[in-house]
């Protein structure tokens, strides 16, 4: 019995590696004799650097970075196990936990930490970057990242622009003649599940400036600054970000990668499990083992789950999934590819309770289904 286990975090209490220990010890308590292999998985999110260091035995680094208000924090980022890519969560150096909740102001902070880690990336030799833009606390379109890695945003009387999203109404000119020459040299892959472009209704400031604090009045003045600047970086620099797929992601870093660092835009899930190489593990498999915290109707539109049950598929694995909270009927796990769900409480508790002791029960939800799938073996033999 050859088992792969890929989950995703379980968010506020298991990383993905903590999820792949515990499911290992839940099956290897009913079949000891099992073959089993983990893949901590993750979708461009929290946790994406983690996984992708696990998977491919690298290694954390950090760096001392500027945080979205200009204070110094501590950055964690990972060189995947080839020593030549660097995976980097925006989040941790340009997130919003990083800024106090009377604070959050997307008019003033700033990505200029994301672009210190990419420096720090390319200080590290590596050339390939996975960058994972998620959980943004900013709206400045990239910005402050270009002029971390040496571009300048100027104003009409040459003066660099300061910090922040609004400020982009006042920019004039784009110099990249100081750019990074490394970046020129480096392949860029942004892990974006989202598809809002940078401007208008559907863009950066509408949909996601709430959430960072911005009121009615603040996204009228964003959005009427990230058009402008979307204007700007076409006509000097030749790249049309504004109605572009993907580039409202993280207050519109997105598709500033895109126009400074000519980075492409992929599906987080898809990008971790290529990195990771899951398809290679599950070809040869008899069951893949995926999950997360909550698996609802939206797990068949860019999570995990159903990427990892979308590789098994194609080789015809059945995919089993755990999750804390269950809101799926059986149809629409099966549109999911899954062949099951299997919620990890099997009576009433508590969320702070389930939180505290999701490894536990993690590990007992695995024993439950291993003994289910040993038995099932069992049966087949005395019927054959």
């Amino acid at each position: 019995m050859r088992i792969i286990v890929a989950p995703d975090s379980f968010k506020g209490s298991l990383t993905s590696p903590q999820a792949c220990r515990a499911i290992e010890r839940g099956f290897r308590a009913a079949w000891p004799d099992a073959e089993i292999i983990s893949s901590p998985m993750a979708d461009g999110g929290e946790g994406t650097v983690q996984a992708l260091v696990s998977a491919t035995g690298g290694r954390l680094c950090a760096a001392t970075v500027h945080g979205p208000l200009g204070h110094a924090v501590t950055a964690t980022y990972g060189i995947l196990g080839d020593g030549e890519t660097c995976a980097i969560e925006m989040a941790a150096a340009s997130g919003l936990p990083l800024v106090p909740m009377d604070l959050r102001d997307p008019k003033v902070t700033c990505t200029y930490g994301t672009g210190e880690l990419i420096r720090a990336g390319l200080d590290d030799g590596c050339r390939a970057f996975i960058i994972g833009i998620g959980g943004s606390a900013t709206n400045d379109g990239g910005a402050g990242a270009a002029r971390a890695l040496g571009a300048r945003l100027l104003d009409t009387e040459g003066r660099p622009l300061p910090p922040g999203g609004a400020a982009l109404a006042r920019l004039d000119r784009i110099d990249t003649s100081g750019l990074d020459p490394r970046v020129r040299e480096a392949r860029f892959t942004v892990a974006c599940d989202v598809t809002n472009p940078l401007c208008g209704d559907q863009g950066a400031s509408a949909i996601y400036g709430p959430q960072k604090g911005a009121t009615p009045e603040d996204i009228a003045v964003l959005d009427a600054a990230i058009a402008h600047y979307a204007d700007v970086l076409e006509a000097q620099l030749g790249i049309a970000t504004c109605d572009l797929p993907g580039a409202g992601a993280a207050g519109g870093l997105g598709g500033g990668l895109v126009a400074f660092l000519g980075a492409e835009l992929r599906r987080g899930v898809d990008l971790v499990i290529e990195a990771t190489g899951l398809a290679r593990a599950t070809e040869f498999a008899d069951l893949v083992v995926t999950g997360e915290g909550r698996i609802d109707s939206q797990t068949a539109f860019g999570k995990t789950v159903s990427g990892v049950a979308a590789v098994a598929g194609r080789f015809g694995v059945p995919v089993v999934a755990f999750a804390g909270s269950v809101a799926i009927t059986p149809y629409e796990a099966a549109q999911a590819g899954l062949v099951a769900v299997e919620p990890i409480a099997t009576g009433p508790i508590s969320e702070s309770e389930a939180m505290a002791h999701a490894g536990e029960l993690l590990s007992a939800a695995a024993e439950r289904v291993g003994r289910l799938l040993r038995l099932g073996e069992l049966t087949g033999r005395r019927s054959a």
